[in-house]
């Protein structure tokens, strides 16, 4: 506390003789004592007191004052803050009360006299705040239902609001647990003196508490989605709880039981999910205590010092597909009719099969028959129309799994809407000159542009051997094609994963290190191979193929290319695998499944629907973002979007999404949600004639108290630097009355002067004389003590 005050002696008649009474006495002190045969220490000590006490007895003639500056009554502001978010619900270890009923005790204006000795010296401002700081007069609107304690920035706001004016102070009624601030970082520059008023406790909580929660989604089959959680628990030693995860709110999928050894213990949670369903998805998290036999979770009353944070809903986003794959290939090969099988268990990815079966052939004048213009190869198929066979100077190209008779009638696509009609393609032996110029081109605006994925399989006129290099398609492959390099010095070679390739679950096919080594070590050897020089800047080499008599050289490659991916197979027989025994065959499968997958995984779509939260604090709008393009994937304009949002109680809105004026194609709406839960999102694209061009969904989960909610400990160190920062102090809530009383004593903007005497000042007079015995007792017991004269 800084007290403004001096002391200060004015002009008096005794002055004189108080001077002339001191002096006197030096003079006799000299004398006395220079008799002394020899001064030491204990000589100089008595000495000295005994001047003191005369010095003293010579100042109780004057009339000294004390004088000083105080706050002016009624001329200064001075703000109250309560806080009024959920964490003040939260009731400490040992108490009956929660620490909202604390504080609205010690608001109560009939029972708190420190709000009337503030209200007498000041002019009170009183005001609650959770996200958003709002006026009261009587406190009577707390509620504790606030989502968040932005103390950081409700104290600027007032620092902001009452700027060129009178303010005294702001008293922080406050457990301290700030959701918009760090005890690293913060800024408190310009805000006046803050004196935080800490409820609760600070010590360790009796409560269970799920934090860190995340969704990990993957190409791997057995298990695309892994969900994360750690689990704190503090006070359950001995005890049991249950870890459930919930599909829908009610579809209970799988349980942990956790025997908890410690008072205060941490134990990482990971679910390794494969949903039934695609589309959007939401799953919760839930963790309670075990009732004593351990078959059910506990549904009496908890002692837990909140429930809040004790469940947490996560999002997880499958895709509808269907994604359609063009597989283009020079000849029929086993490789196709593997891939096919492969993907019948997944109904999401269709293989639209391009395959020539015989090249173009000069065209003769000799006919087949007589009057026959057409290649008799076609001679029995359906639809023997000479205007729609295939022509001898032609390829024989069969079209298989396409969706009607028009799609791939002409060969390969040649403009941007038949092939941006597709997720991904695959080449697969076939040479260069099987497309066109502009068909390379179209291909690699296929990556670049539409951000589609790109695989080529290493058959016999694949890569190098197909005349690929300094081509666009030879662009965008991950590896070299210019150069190669020795050959290999056995005929056989294996396949081995890379470290990079141990970290892509897409590429494993086990759910260990041990078993995957297993597999690795069983499968079989191959003997076509493309060799490459070397992997392009940026690619990542995720298997490798040789043997002990060989360098390793590039398996599998892949990397980003523009909006879309690529990837390199150089591995012409990966039939092979399958060939062995009926459990390799399963692993092909799973790898043909698992790569397809993952170069599909963020291929996007015409119409696509992001949503993204414009603050990371809570109660903040979510943006979402409709991107809408046509069939050649160039921006939508003119056309209307709408985006309907179904909140977690059911509850709809419909919302008009506004073009963005800075990017062509999108469209914004904002959306604030005022639940905890899971809300789905679905957006829907017209034209001018309300002719529906799309759809698109999307999803988030909102845990509107999971900052509120990250620690339920007072925090004590934060309002100690809040209050040190701001030049303030940290105040006891049994302190406030003689904080009250104390702080018009304190630094204000307006003060006022004040004079005393100072020997009217309670106790004053009679701790002088006092001190003057203590000197002279103290002088006389000395010089007994040493036997001086």
């Amino acid at each position: 506390m800084t007290l403004l005050g001096s002391i200060s002696i004015p002009t008096s008649p005794w002055i004189w003789p108080a001077a002339a009474l001191v002096a006197a006495a030096v003079a006799l002190l000299l004398w006395s004592y220079r008799r002394s045969p020899r001064i030491g220490a204990a000589q100089r000590v008595a000495f000295c007191l005994k001047l003191l006490g005369l010095t003293l007895l010579a100042l109780c003639l004057l009339e000294p004052l004390w004088n000083g500056r105080r706050a002016k009554s009624g001329a200064n502001l001075f703000v109250i803050v309560a806080d009024n978010s959920s964490g003040m619900n939260v009731r400490d270890l040992g108490s009956t009360k929660s620490r909202g009923d604390i504080l609205q005790a010690a608001l109560q204006t009939q029972k708190s006299n420190w709000l009337g000795t503030l209200a007498d010296n000041f002019q009170v401002r009183q005001y609650i705040f959770d996200s958003r700081l709002r006026r009261t007069a009587d406190f009577s609107e707390l509620a504790f239902d606030g989502k968040a304690s932005a103390i950081g920035t409700i104290l600027r706001t007032i620092a902001e609001r009452y700027r060129n004016r009178p303010l005294a102070g702001v008293l922080l009624m406050t457990d301290g647990n700030a959701t918009d601030m760090t005890e690293r970082s913060y800024d408190l520059a310009g805000v006046p003196p803050v004196y935080p008023v800490l409820v609760g406790r600070a010590r360790q909580q009796k409560d269970i508490a799920l934090t860190n929660v995340s969704v990990t989604q993957t190409s791997f089959e057995d298990a695309p989605v892994m969900i994360q959680a750690d689990v704190e628990v503090c006070g359950y030693a001995g005890k049991t709880v249950a870890i459930d995860l919930i599909e829908d709110a009610n579809n209970l999928i799988e349980r942990r039981q956790w025997a908890i050894s410690g008072n205060d213990v941490k134990q990482v949670f990971r679910f390794r999910v494969r949903p039934e369903k695609t589309g959007v998805l939401f799953y919760s998290l839930k963790v309670v205590e075990m009732l004593k036999d351990e078959s059910s979770a506990q549904s009496e009353p908890s002692s837990e010092a909140t429930l809040a944070n004790n469940q947490r809903t996560v999002v997880v986003d499958r895709g509808k597909g269907p994604y359609r794959i063009l597989y283009v290939t020079g000849r029929p090969n086993w490789e196709y009719k593997f891939l096919r099988r492969a993907i019948r268990e997944d109904h999401h990815v269709q293989l639209v099969g391009l395959i020539r079966v015989a090249r173009r052939e000069p065209k003769y004048d000799w006919r087949g028959r007589t009057g026959e213009s057409s290649n008799p190869l076609y001679r029995g198929f359906d639809g023997t129309d000479d205007e729609q066979t295939e022509q001898y100077d032609q390829p024989v190209l069969v079209r298989l799994n396409t969706r009607d008779d028009a799609e791939l009638r002409d060969g390969f696509p040649k403009t941007k809407e038949e092939l941006f009609g597709y997720h991904a393609v695959i080449l697969d032996d076939v040479e260069a000159e099987f497309f066109t110029a502009d068909q390379m081109d179209l291909l690699r605006n296929f990556v670049a542009v539409r951000g589609g994925g790109f695989l080529m399989l290493g058959g016999k006129e694949s890569f190098q051997k197909g005349n690929f290099q300094r081509t666009p398609i030879g662009r965008i492959l991950p590896v070299h094609l210019d150069r190669l390099p020795k050959e290999p010095l056995a005929a056989q070679i294996r396949m081995d994963l890379t470290r990079q390739g141990w970290l892509q679950p897409w590429a494993r096919l086990r759910d260990n290190e041990q078993a995957e080594q297993q597999r690795l070590s069983n499968m079989p050897d191959f003997r076509v191979f493309n060799r490459v020089r070397a992997v392009k800047a940026g690619a990542t080499v995720v298997a490798t193929i040789g043997n002990e008599q060989t360098e390793l050289f590039p398996a599998l490659v892949v990397q980003r290319f523009g909006k879309g991916r690529t990837a390199a197979l150089t591995v012409g027989d990966i039939w092979r695998w399958g060939l062995k025994k009926s459990e390799m065959n399963d692993d092909m499968g799973k790898f043909w499944r698992q790569t397809l997958r993952w170069l599909v995984a963020d291929v996007p779509e015409r119409i696509s629907l992001l949503t993204a939260l414009k603050s990371d604090q809570p109660n903040q709008p979510v943006a979402l973002r409709v991107h809408a393009y046509n069939r050649d994937f160039e921006p939508m304009d003119g056309v209307s979007v709408v985006v309907e949002i179904r909140d977690p109680e059911g509850g709809k809105v419909r919302l008009t999404a506004e073009p963005v004026l800075t990017e062509a194609g999108l469209f914004e709406a904002t959306y604030i949600p005022r639940l905890n839960g899971g809300y789905h999102a679905h957006a829907s694209v017209a034209d001018a004639e309300a002719i529906q061009l799309g759809t698109a969904e999307a999803g988030w989960a909102v845990d509107l108290e999971a900052r509120e909610f990250r620690s339920i400990r007072a925090n004590r160190p934060l309002l100690e630097k809040i209050a040190r920062q701001t030049s303030g102090q940290l105040i006891e809530i049994n302190e406030l009355d003689d904080f009250a009383r104390n702080l018009p004593a304190r630094s204000a903007p307006i003060t006022t002067a004040w004079v005393k005497p100072l020997w009217d000042l309670p106790g004053v007079l009679p701790a002088v004389f006092l001190l003057v015995l203590i000197c002279f007792a103290g002088e006389w017991a000395l010089r007994r003590w040493k036997g001086m004269p």
